[in-house]
């Protein structure tokens, strides 16, 4: 941690990554994703503490706010004095749409490609437990199954998101205690985005402990990784292709949930790119379990002791 002895903090992170990435830890380069907020900027300071030398950072200015830039360029300072090598990245074009949304699609983009070509092993995020409580809480809101309440994964792909056991405060405690400077984003006070207002609703559950929904959540992701090796299995089993352009499930009893998502396996199979909406899925399931027929968009399942989905026919 630049200008301060390691502390427990830098030992408690560093057991955390090798929980998540095992052996590579020795030998491997790490890059943060840093907006400048104090989650962020302590996230820095503990990677860089933990892997001396071996730390880069990124800062993705979505040009959408007129300070932005200027925080990017106050991370860009921080890392110049700490011996951290840092880069700033813009989308090369203009964010439109759904902001929130849109600018995390281009933000995970564009860090993908620095990883990349600076040869990085894996990327860290500063997302912790508060997070992982907003985001549980919002997708239970919205209906989300198993996959949906997993929330945000600890290691995906070569993502690692190493603080989902770590509390807003302590990390703000943190740069705080270390006089790290950082920047405030507005937008995190604007109570048009869906997670604001969350976020506002949860800060005086004392009901609610972030940390055991955070547990809750890593133990969701176990059981969706379960059911997806399951269903991959049942697909090599029970999927085949019967014709050109045509999908066969051979039925069984099988779980619901297992259902459901062998008809999206069939339609992956039979080139479908935009899963249904889970109503229209579990509408489809339904009739097809009373031994009708079904359309889920484009496509045509015929009911009965095997589902056989064909693209539908013309309509006139």
């Amino acid at each position: 941690m630049p200008n301060a002895e390691p502390e427990q903090e830098t030992s408690r992170f560093r057991v955390e990554i090798e929980r998540l990435i095992g052996a590579d830890t020795d030998e491997a380069n790490f890059g943060v994703a840093v907006s400048g907020g104090p989650d962020s900027m302590a996230l820095l300071s503990l990677a860089s503490a933990a892997f001396p030398g071996r730390v880069a950072a990124a800062t993705v200015d979505h040009q959408l706010r007129a300070g932005a830039h200027a925080e990017a360029e106050m991370v860009a300072d921080y890392c110049a004095q700490a011996g951290i090598d840092h880069a700033i990245l813009m989308p090369p074009q203009p964010i439109t749409g759904n902001l929130q949304s849109a600018a995390r699609e281009v933000r995970y983009r564009l860090l993908e490609g620095w990883r990349k070509e600076r040869g990085i092993d894996w990327l860290m995020t500063a997302h912790h437990a508060d997070d992982q409580a907003e985001t549980l809480m919002m997708r239970l809101n919205r209906g989300s199954g198993v996959g949906g309440l997993a929330g945000v994964r600890a290691r995906n792909a070569m993502v690692l998101r190493p603080l989902l056991h770590w509390r807003r405060a302590e990390l703000a405690e943190l740069v705080k205690r270390y006089s790290i400077p950082h920047a405030h984003d507005p937008s995190n006070d604007d109570p048009r985005f869906d997670r604001v207002a969350m976020r506002r609703s949860l800060t005086n559950a004392s009901w609610l402990d972030p940390l055991s929904v955070a547990k809750s959540a890593s133990a969701l992701a176990d059981a969706e990784k379960a059911i997806v090796w399951m269903t991959d299995q049942l697909a090599a089993d029970f999927i085949r292709q019967v014709g050109e352009g045509a999908i066969e499930l051979i039925c069984h009893d099988f779980p619901d949930e297992i259902v459901r998502r062998l008809v999206l396996k069939m339609l992956a199979l039979a080139g479908s790119t935009v899963p249904p909406r889970g109503s229209t899925l579990d509408r489809a399931v339904a009739q097809l379990s009373d031994g009708n027929n079904a359309m889920i968009g484009d496509w045509l399942i015929t009911g009965g002791k095997h589902w056989v989905l064909r693209p539908a026919p013309a309509r006139k």
